[in-house]
């Protein structure tokens, strides 16, 4: 494979599991055939971690993203940022969000100068970060206001089995159905559609998309947003050549044999999206942001408080975002 710059992997709420997930990925690199990527991370609370949970994980501090390409073989790279508070696991500490922030700022400038490959964040905790004056709704959102790009953004959750878009996200289902709009189901499937094909490789994505109401509607009987708002979209895709089909009774989209017939899964609120996914692949499950000028993925699940410095965090989610980052910075760089 043709060398590319190293990943890098955010320090993420340093209260929650994001430490020691980190710690656990580079100990299994050998059997996962991990890429290689650095920390930003402090490094003394690493190693404290590390010494706390019985692990031998040698640390080195770098200057510069390259320096990882000769380290990480060994020792786990990591780029210093000091968080100056001290951190008990489990109990999150707001005065912490200002250098969490910096962790991620930083990875996006690296990105940007291409000295790093893609960004890999691990989770951070939504209420501690507003506590600690964090003013964006989580980390996407701050993503795409660094990057100038914001309400461009697209999520798409993905696991082996299955690859699921919502088009509507973090808000109250009543929200989602009176902010559903056919402009918002193109402009979702184009950004979709045009990630697939430079991110994965897939010459011409099918994306399949779900209907809102039980049984897609039933021709109106059970809610007109599937004749009014889906299918008049659906339309306008495939005018603009997008293999798009739909919309599709929910309850039938998500069994084998249906997934074998697309690529995505274009669903109309969260849950419509995020049950199947999870259920399919609730350990590995990896949250893609589609639309972004740098490559972005990040762990499906959050900092597990209840968890943290048990040394027992599955790393499986964190492995396969490192993993898919490689993947896509690797068609991008072809």
């Amino acid at each position: 494979m043709t060398p590319i710059a190293p990943l890098v992997v955010t320090m993420g709420e340093p209260a929650g599991i994001g430490g020691e997930i980190t710690l656990k990925a580079w100990l299994g690199r050998a059997q996962t055939r991990l890429p290689t990527f650095f920390a930003i991370d402090d490094p003394s609370r690493l190693a404290e971690l590390a010494c706390a949970l019985g692990w031998t994980v040698p640390l080195v501090e770098i200057a510069t993203p390259d320096q990882a390409l000769s380290v990480f073989e060994h020792a786990l790279p990591v780029l210093p940022l000091f968080l100056g508070v001290t951190v008990k696991p489990g109990q999150p500490e707001p005065d912490c969000v200002r250098v969490v922030t910096q962790s991620i700022k930083t990875g996006v400038d690296l990105c940007l100068a291409g000295k790093a490959s893609g960004l890999v964040t691990n989770p951070i905790h939504k209420a501690v970060m507003h506590q600690g004056g964090f003013p964006f709704p989580g980390h996407t959102e701050y993503l795409a206001s660094l990057l100038g790009v914001e309400n461009r953004e697209v999520m798409m959750l993905a696991c082996p089995d299955l690859k699921v878009v919502p088009v509507t996200i973090h808000v109250s289902l009543a929200s989602a159905i009176a902010t559903l709009t056919e402009d918002r189901i193109v402009e979702i499937a184009r950004t979709t559609a045009q990630a697939l094909i430079r991110d994965f490789g897939i010459a011409n994505p099918r994306l399949a998309v779900a209907g809102l109401n039980p049984h897609a509607g039933e021709d109106g009987h059970m809610g007109r947003e599937d004749l009014d708002i889906i299918a008049p979209a659906v339309k306008r895709l495939q005018a603009l050549g997008i293999d798009a089909k739909g919309p599709l009774p929910p309850d039938t989209m998500f069994h084998s044999q249906a997934r074998a017939t697309y690529d995505v899964a274009l669903c109309m609120y969260h849950d419509q999206a995020l049950i199947p996914m999870k259920t399919l692949g609730f350990d590995v499950g990896v949250n893609v942001t589609l639309g972004l000028p740098i490559v972005r993925t990040s762990p499906d699940h959050g900092t597990a408080f209840d968890l943290a410095g048990s040394g027992t965090a599955n790393e499986k989610s964190l492995v396969q975002s490192l993993r898919m980052a490689d993947e896509i910075a690797r068609h991008r760089a072809a």
